[in-house]
């Protein structure tokens, strides 16, 4: 196994532990652990690319060890009371919705390309956490909790329009399935 995939595993790994901490309200080791687990996000990808290491293994496996780890968050974050249900709702919605697509794509041979406003949403998501992580860690700074909130509603945003975007861009993939009834 190569290290780009090492690296993923790795993330999937961290979940437990960060979920666990965010339990038991080491805030603190939890914002160190979400930090640490999506930077090795960003690192497999360019090592992947930079070395010739890109996998089918990969390909699958990192944009999935991103979902658990980003909403193994929101999910403990909305039961928190953090992030608003329907919030979490519309954002998993969406991810089901572009999933969806991509494995009928997929069963058809055709490769669907994450779009610039979803890794918008990714970058938005991936900042949102860890704000909010630090707000409950440092209560006294109301501030950041507002900040963290800021990025949650970015994020909302490019998770709206990257799901309509994805639809429109790739309505295509609903005929596929309609030919092959």
């Amino acid at each position: 196994m190569n290290l780009p995939n090492k690296l993923t595993i790795g993330r999937v790994i961290a979940v437990p532990f960060f979920v666990a901490a965010y339990m038991l309200g080491y805030y603190i080791v939890a914002l160190v652990l979400f930090v640490a687990a999506s930077f090795t996000d960003m690192l497999d990808g360019k090592i992947a690319r930079s070395r010739g290491l890109v996998t089918n293994f990969g390909k699958i496996m990192d944009p999935l060890a991103d979902k658990i780890l980003v909403y193994s968050a929101f999910c403990l974050m909305t039961a928190g009371g953090i992030v608003p249900g329907w919030m979490f709702i519309i954002i998993l919605a969406r991810e089901f919705a572009v999933s969806g697509m991509r494995t009928v794509a997929a069963s058809e041979g055709i490769v669907i390309a994450a779009g610039m406003s979803g890794k918008m949403k990714t970058v938005f998501q991936m900042i949102a956490v860890p704000v909010l992580i630090l707000a409950l860690a440092l209560p006294q700074f109301g501030f950041i909790m507002i900040a963290g909130q800021v990025f949650l509603w970015i994020a909302l945003v490019f998770t709206v329009i990257s799901g309509v975007e994805y639809i429109v861009r790739n309505r295509e993939v609903f005929s596929m399935e309609n030919k092959n009834k």
